[in-house]
């Protein structure tokens, strides 16, 4: 929540087709393919500061859904996400937010989500994380937990300590969808990314989008009236669902 982009953003319109579980004792969507798909596979959606209750990012795990994958998205924040209405909240205090969601509240959360995961059969987890979703996908990444590691807009990560963490020390293959316009994960950090995994030297697979005219949020909470953050939207969830189905057999 390193920014005021983190705290903003557009509603989106639509029905969620999914239902709110229980995974591993942790309040989960869960969206379901609606035809034949592989039960060993499982994508973890690990969310932005708004949470489990902002619309969007319940479509979007319908969306990686209709494209064959059962997807989980955990409540990282145990019922206290940011207010939608963050933005015109004079009593919302962004850093008593952040300090009462530390790494020490939302790994156990994780931890048990993966637990009961791979209780259930599943082998293969490809992580898509967004904004302070980034960091638990960073997460499991260094545990070798999960197999593929997508992040969008990544907030909070350490520059260039958590790449070069991520590089030595992680399997997963990693796609990062970035944008222009980003305080939380800027272009100078979006260059040190492709010097640091670039080229082949993160032999397990690194690709970026870039989406020009984007700011941070834009593959969530994007202004889908404006065609270039429209672009960027469809265009990082689509690279996102190509990333996981080329890597879906590690």
């Amino acid at each position: 929540m390193s920014c005021n982009h983190c705290i903003q953003g557009v509603r989106h319109e639509g029905q969620p087709a999914g239902k709110i579980e229980k995974i591993g004792g942790v309040d989960s969507y869960v969206a379901t393919p609606s035809g034949d798909y592989a039960k060993d596979k499982v994508v973890l959606y690990l969310h932005d500061g708004f949470g489990l209750p902002l619309v969007n990012n319940k479509l979007l795990c319908d969306d990686f859904a209709r494209n064959g994958f059962r997807t989980i998205m955990p409540d990282l924040f145990n019922g206290d996400p940011v207010p939608e209405d963050a933005m015109e909240r004079a009593d919302f205090d962004r850093v008593a937010w952040m300090n009462r969601h530390g790494p020490e509240t939302w790994k156990p959360l994780v931890d048990a989500v993966v637990g009961a995961l791979r209780a259930q059969g599943a082998t293969w987890i490809g992580t898509t994380g967004y904004c302070f979703g980034a960091l638990p996908a960073w997460y499991l990444a260094l545990k070798n937990d999960s197999k593929v590691t997508v992040v969008s807009h990544p907030a909070m990560l350490r520059i260039p300590e958590d790449l070069e963490k991520y590089r030595d020390e992680s399997k997963a293959p990693l796609l990062i969808n970035s944008c222009e316009t980003d305080p939380a994960f800027a272009q100078e950090a979006q260059a040190k990314a492709d010097e640091l995994l670039g080229g082949g030297k993160f032999a397990s697979g690194y690709e970026r989008t870039y989406w020009e005219g984007c700011t941070h949020g834009f593959a969530v909470r994007g202004d889908m009236s404006n065609p270039k953050v429209k672009a960027g939207k469809e265009g990082a969830f689509e690279a996102t669902v190509k990333f996981f189905k080329k890597y879906q057999n590690l």
